[in-house]
């Protein structure tokens, strides 16, 4: 089988599959249209997010067999149509819900003990003990929404923080020893902490807006790990200035490009979603990353180990 490979990833994938009897091109720089022009050329394509897998990529590679996606999310691929035209789309949520949810503890821990502000403001010669006063996650019910493959690894994460963790999901009978499934009712009367673990979907799409938060009983810290597009930003912002949201760890923004792969946040003078942009960057009650929960050098191993595996039980030809 041939097959392309259209961003960088572990080199244990090409080390591994060609013995098995696959061979691979590289196409890293290529744009979108220069892709389309050759992709009937290939069985196979190997892909995190670079360019969208549209209805009309899709049409073009009349010979693909699958797209192993590289990560959790299949948004930038036209999943339904691919599958109708018996394409396999195969993707490695397994391979980083480790390190996101460990990410998802740092940004928690820094966040709600002020690590990041205390050690610039020592850094810089101030010693201020009791205004870096720190909050305890004991005690505290955590709600999540999505009970993945990500939310289920940061419920466990948690068993050790005597937490009280709750979750809602669209799936029924999912509560286990780490979390117990609730109604989203519930989940908003309850939560201290609310962490997000969904796709990007149009049900999920500004899924915490002004009516959501303005919904949640408490007021509470907000973590997203998930997707930029899952929260409107301007409700955000104006929740943490009005205390409603204590603090946000954000590790996506409404802003990132499609790829994820950097910021395309409006730039006129006076644009509001900017200005939002610029509170989210210049607060002491946000963390922002770019976009790394599930970046470390052990997951890029393990989410191309996932890929092989799968797509050897899958297409295995030697």
């Amino acid at each position: 089988m041939k097959v392309l490979l259209l961003d960088k990833n572990h080199p244990l994938i090409t080390e591994q599959l060609s013995p098995k009897g696959f061979e691979f091109e590289e196409d890293f720089d290529s744009p979108y249209d220069e892709v389309l022009q050759k992709i009937s050329n290939y069985d196979g394509i190997i892909i995190r997010s670079r360019i969208p897998i549209d209805r009309n990529f899709l049409e073009h590679a009349t010979h693909l067999k699958f797209i192993a996606r590289v990560g959790a999310g299949l948004e930038n691929i036209d999943v339904d149509f691919a599958k109708s035209s018996g394409i396999k789309v195969i993707s490695s949520p397994e391979g980083n819900r480790d390190s996101v949810a460990e990410h998802v503890l740092g940004m928690l821990l820094i966040l709600m003990n002020r690590l990041f502000i205390a050690s610039d403001e020592v850094k810089s010669g101030i010693w201020r003990r009791e205004e870096n006063r720190g909050d305890e996650l004991k005690g505290k019910t955590f709600g999540i929404i999505g009970y993945g493959n990500m939310g289920k690894a940061v419920a466990k994460r948690l068993s050790g923080f005597g937490v009280n963790v709750i979750f809602h999901d669209i799936l029924p009978n999912l509560s286990d020893e780490s979390g117990t499934q609730v109604s989203l009712e519930t989940l908003k009367n309850e939560t201290d902490i609310l962490s997000l673990h969904t796709p990007i979907t149009p049900e999920t799409h500004h899924l915490i807006d002004e009516e959501f938060i303005s919904a949640m009983k408490k007021d509470f810290y907000f973590v997203n790990t998930a997707r930029g597009k899952n929260v409107k930003t301007k409700d955000l912002v104006e929740a943490i200035k009005k205390g409603k949201i204590k603090g946000a760890a954000l590790d996506v923004l409404e802003y990132e490009k499609a790829s994820f792969e950097n910021l395309d946040a409006p730039s006129s003078p006076g644009n509001h979603e900017n200005e939002d942009l610029k509170f989210l960057l210049n607060s002491e009650k946000v963390i922002v990353t770019p976009h790394i929960a599930g970046w470390t050098i052990q997951s890029k191993e393990k989410l191309a180990q996932v890929i092989v595996d799968k797509i050897l039980a899958e297409f295995a030809v030697s």
